[in-house]
């Protein structure tokens, strides 16, 4: 009997933003309008990098592939939150759960390791110029890129593999919108501690070394920028370093405030609202962010629109 009890639970129940039915299609109503822009936003951006062969430079390279990137993130946890919002029924399955939890860090690691990438590759265009093409060629963009990817497919089977060995038994909610690994294992028996460690550590790797790379790129260009003479040389280094800048600083944000903070039951709702930031929120501004006052971009579109007939 006590065996049954311990291995009863074979599916989680997301509780959601909201139990309310009218909330729900509110909500459901608004993903649904950022999904699709968040979509669009993206899939242009990658068009007109692929399009436009002034725009075949690393910097818009990497670009290209955060966007992309950016896409499957937000599709690991939207498609599911709308269904559920849309049906009122939060069930995932226990196969599911583990399924999305490693695809969804695997994309959000991916994403801080990326922005470490092209904080480097900013940092070689502003602080060297002369040696910049050959530093940053098509071989060296692939190999950091693949970096990147190796490194999250690893520490995400890393969390996984800690956090689904466990059973699970008791209550079965998860007080979120999707199977986010630090609070599926607190549904888990027995003592999580060594789990918990283990989930500590490999996302202050995949979040706190990145960000140490993206703030050391940074001080150096800075440093860089303060010995230059020229007024249009500072404005050009701003303009360039600018957008990704405020992109880091909301990812970054949200996404410690969520896995290096503690957290307690009295914060569970907040966590949930974290959340919304870095899967739903940011994903749709990134584009709009690079490309509003972005001249190549601009060029590229206004180069498109003129081929119309």
């Amino acid at each position: 009997m006590e065996v049954e009890n311990l291995t009863s639970i074979r599916e989680f129940l997301l509780l959601g933003l909201s139990a309310h039915h009218k909330i729900q299609m509110i909500l459901f109503s608004t993903f649904l309008l950022i999904y699709s822009l968040t979509l669009l936003g993206n899939l242009a951006v990658i068009t007109l990098v692929q399009l436009n062969p002034n725009l075949h430079t690393p910097m818009y390279f990497f670009l290209s592939h955060f966007s992309f990137l950016e896409i499957c993130y937000t599709t690991s946890t939207m498609p599911q939150m709308l269904a559920h919002l849309l049906s009122g029924n939060g069930t995932i399955s226990f196969i599911r759960c583990a399924i999305q939890g490693y695809i969804s860090t695997t994309f959000g690691g991916t994403e801080c390791f990326l922005l470490a990438v092209m904080a480097y590759d900013r940092y070689l265009a502003i602080c060297h110029p002369l040696t910049y093409a050959i530093t940053m060629d098509k071989r060296h963009r692939w190999m950091l890129t693949t970096v990147c990817w190796a490194i999250c497919f690893l520490t995400s089977a890393i969390n996984i593999a800690v956090t689904f060995q466990h059973t699970f038994c008791g209550s079965n909610h998860i007080n979120h919108f999707f199977c986010e690994l630090p609070l599926v294992v607190k549904l888990a028996c027995g003592d999580t501690n060594i789990t918990e460690i283990i989930l500590f550590w490999t996302s202050v790797l995949v979040i706190v070394s990145p960000l140490i790379v993206v703030l050391t790129s940074y001080a150096r260009i800075l440093i860089m920028v303060f010995q230059m003479r020229s007024t249009a040389s500072w404005h050009k280094a701003f303009s360039t370093c600018a957008s990704h800048l405020a992109v880091v600083t909301l990812f970054y944000g949200t996404l410690i405030s969520m896995y290096l903070k503690q957290k307690s039951e009295s914060s569970s709702n907040l966590n949930k609202q974290i959340a919304v930031f870095y899967t739903v929120v940011t994903p749709l501004i990134n584009p709009i962010i690079y490309t509003l006052r972005n001249k190549d971009i601009h060029k590229a579109v206004a180069k498109i629109l003129k081929r119309r007939p």
